[in-house]
C-alpha cells in the first residue's frame, strides 16, 4: 500500500508539473530556468560539497558545494526570471531577496513575478522603472516565498516521505518503478534534476534515481544508434545529456521514452540489490548520477551496482531497438509491395 501511495503521489505530482509545462503561460521557458537552477547549485553542490569535500577531504571545495547548495531559491528565481525575457537587474533583485529559501519557491516566486514586471516598466519612465522595480520587488519576491514555504514543505516532506517508506518496504518492486519514471524524466523536457530537487529524494530513491539516469543512458544510445535517429556526435550528446536532443526527443517519443523505461528500470534494480543510498537531491542525470553515489557508499558496492545499471541499460536498449528496428522493417516491407 505505501508504494502504490508513493507512486501515486509522484506521478501527481509529475501530472502536475507536465500540466503547468505544456498549458501555462511559458511554462517550458520556466521549467528551463527551474532545471538549469537545480544544474547551477545541488550539481556544484553534490560535486564539490559531497565528493570533493566530504570524500577527497578538499576544504576549500567542500565550503564552495556547501555554500552554492544553499542556494537555489536565489538560482530559481532569477534564472526563471532571466528564462521568461525579464530585465537582468529586476531578475538578480529578486533572486537575492530569496536567499535561504528553497528552489521551488524561488520557481514560484520568479514565475508569480514575471507577470508584474512588464506592467512596471509600462508605467513608469525609463531610468525611474528600474529603481521603482527593485525596490518593490525585493521584498514583494521575500514575502511571496515567506507565504508559501510552509505548505512547500510541508507537502514535498510528506511526498519524499512516503516514496522513502515505499522504497524501504519494496526496494526491489521501487527499484524498477521509479528507477524507470525518473529515466523518462531525464529524457523528457521536464528535468529530472529540477523533480528531484524539488522533492527533496534521498537515501535509497534518490540512489536509484542516479543509478537509473546513468545506466538508462546505455539504452538511450543503443536506440539512437540502431534507429538512427541521428549522427554519432548526436548519440555520444544523448547520453552524456538528453536535454541537448530535445528536438529529436519530441519526434520520437515513443522509441525513446520505452527505452529509457525499460533500461531505467533495469538499471534502477542494480540500484535496490545493492542499496544505493545518495543524500545529494537534485543529482539525477547521467554524469551527476554516476559520481554522486561515490560520496555515500563504497566505492566497490557503487562500481559493481553501476556496472549491472550499464548491463541493464545495454540490454534494454537493445530489446526496445530490435521491436522497433522490426516494426520500421515492416512498414518498409509494406510500401515497397504496395508501390
Amino acid at each position: 500500500m505505501e508504494m502504490l501511495k508513493g507512486m501515486a503521489l509522484l506521478l501527481l505530482a509529475l501530472s502536475c508539473f507536465s500540466a503547468f509545462s505544456l498549458k501555462a503561460p511559458n511554462g517550458q521557458k520556466a521549467m528551463s530556468g527551474l532545471a538549469n537552477a537545480a544544474v547551477a547549485t545541488f550539481l556544484v553542490e553534490a560535486l564539490h560539497k559531497f565528493i570533493s569535500g566530504n570524500m577527497l577531504g578538499i576544504a576549500f571545495l567542500g565550503n564552495v558545494g556547501n555554500i552554492v547548495g544553499g542556494m537555489g531559491g536565489v538560482a530559481s528565481g532569477s534564472l526563471v526570471m532571466l528564462a521568461l525575457g525579464i530585465n537582468p537587474v529586476f531578475a538578480i533583485a529578486t533572486g537575492l531577496a530569496l536567499s535561504g529559501t528553497g528552489i521551488l519557491e524561488g520557481f514560484i516566486v520568479g514565475y508569480t513575478l514575471s507577470f508584474l514586471v512588464p506592467i512596471i516598466e509600462k508605467c513608469l519612465p525609463e531610468g525611474v522603472d528600474v529603481i521603482v522595480g527593485v525596490v518593490i520587488l525585493a521584498p514583494l519576491g521575500r514575502f511571496i516565498a515567506e507565504v508559501v514555504s510552509p505548505l512547500v514543505t510541508i507537502t514535498l516532506n510528506q511526498l519524499g516521505e512516503m516514496i522513502l517508506n515505499a522504497s524501504n518496504q519494496s526496494p526491489i518492486l521501487m527499484g524498477l518503478l521509479l528507477g524507470g519514471l525518473i529515466k523518462v524524466i531525464c529524457t523528457s523536457p521536464l528535468s529530472s534534476m529540477a523533480l528531484t530537487a524539488i522533492l527533496g529524494l534521498t537515501g535509497l530513491p534518490m540512489g536509484i534515481a542516479c543509478v537509473a539516469c546513468f545506466g538508462g543512458c546505455f539504452a538511450n544510445g543503443i536506440t539512437f544508434y540502431r534507429l538512427k535517429l541521428g549522427n554519432k556526435s548526436k548519440t555520444i550528446s544523448m547520453m552524456l545529456e538528453p536535454l541537448t536532443q530535445a528536438d529529436i526527443v519530441t519526434a520520437n517519443p515513443v522509441p525513446i521514452f520505452t527505452s529509457s523505461f525499460t533500461g531505467g528500470a533495469l538499471a534502477g534494480l542494480s540500484a535496490a540489490y545493492f542499496k544505493i543510498v545518495a543524500d545529494a537531491p537534485g543529482t539525477a542525470s547521467p554524469i551527476p548520477g554516476l559520481l554522486t553515489p561515490f560520496a555515500f557508499n563504497s566505492a566497490t558496492t557503487v562500481a559493481l551496482a553501476m556496472f549491472f545499471a550499464m548491463i541493464g541499460g545495454i540490454v534494454g536498449g537493445l530489446i526496445i531497438s530490435t521491436i522497433f528496428v522490426n516494426i520500421k522493417a515492416k512498414k518498409e516491407s509494406r510500401s515497397l509491395i504496395q508501390a
